[in-house]
């Protein structure tokens, strides 16, 4: 078991920009898990994604969402976690672990990153990935990421996790947070609000 202060929390791109049916059922389990996390006072990273001209999803999918400041915000549930966060990280690809987010996480110490978020199959999992081949050990929480494509992408992230990291590695808020698994496991708890 790693102490406490050893894990941080990674909100993945919760942005207006990349809300729609499939992933609005997200953002409620993000605000209660950022709630507890925060109340109990650990340390909450927010990534935040764009979409710069020539990019590689212009140049190969055609794909230019994600420019405008509007489709960037993250969205208002947040905010007010957002101006307290350890770090907000601009990236311009499906990876947080840009080399800004690297020297926080090497300053402060973390060893685990706990992630939640959208999309389950693009940056989450990237994410993990990257983090799971940097030396850090990744945790996605299932009931509070989704995808824009829908449940069949946020399932098919999830079946590649359990394969590519490990089923261990992926756990529900209610586990987290009540330390029955994951980073904080056997670590006294309290911080169960938010429902």
């Amino acid at each position: 078991m790693n102490p406490p202060q050893s894990a941080a929390l990674v909100i993945v791109d919760v942005q207006a920009g990349f809300i729609n049916d499939h992933s609005k059922g997200a953002v409620p389990p993000v605000v209660r898990l950022v709630h507890a996390w925060v109340a109990a006072g650990r340390p909450v990273v927010f990534t935040r994604f764009y979409n710069p001209p020539g990019s590689p999803y212009e140049r190969v999918t055609g794909w230019t969402d994600l420019r405008t400041p509007e489709e960037q915000r993250i969205v208002e549930e947040l905010a007010p976690y957002v101006r307290s966060a350890a770090a907000v990280i601009d990236k311009p690809s499906s990876s947080a672990l840009t080399p800004e987010f690297i020297r926080l996480v090497q300053t402060a110490g973390w060893t685990d990153l706990v992630l939640a978020g959208i999309d389950t199959d693009a940056c989450v999992y990237d994410t993990a990935i990257a983090a799971y081949h940097s030396g850090i050990l990744p945790w996605i929480v299932t009931d509070a990421c989704a995808s824009t494509g829908g449940l069949e992408y946020h399932e098919a992230a999830l079946l590649l996790a359990r394969r590519n990291i490990s089923p261990q590695q992926l756990l529900t808020a209610d586990e987290l947070l009540a330390g029955v698994v994951g980073p904080l496991e056997g670590a006294s708890q309290g911080a169960q609000g938010g429902h």
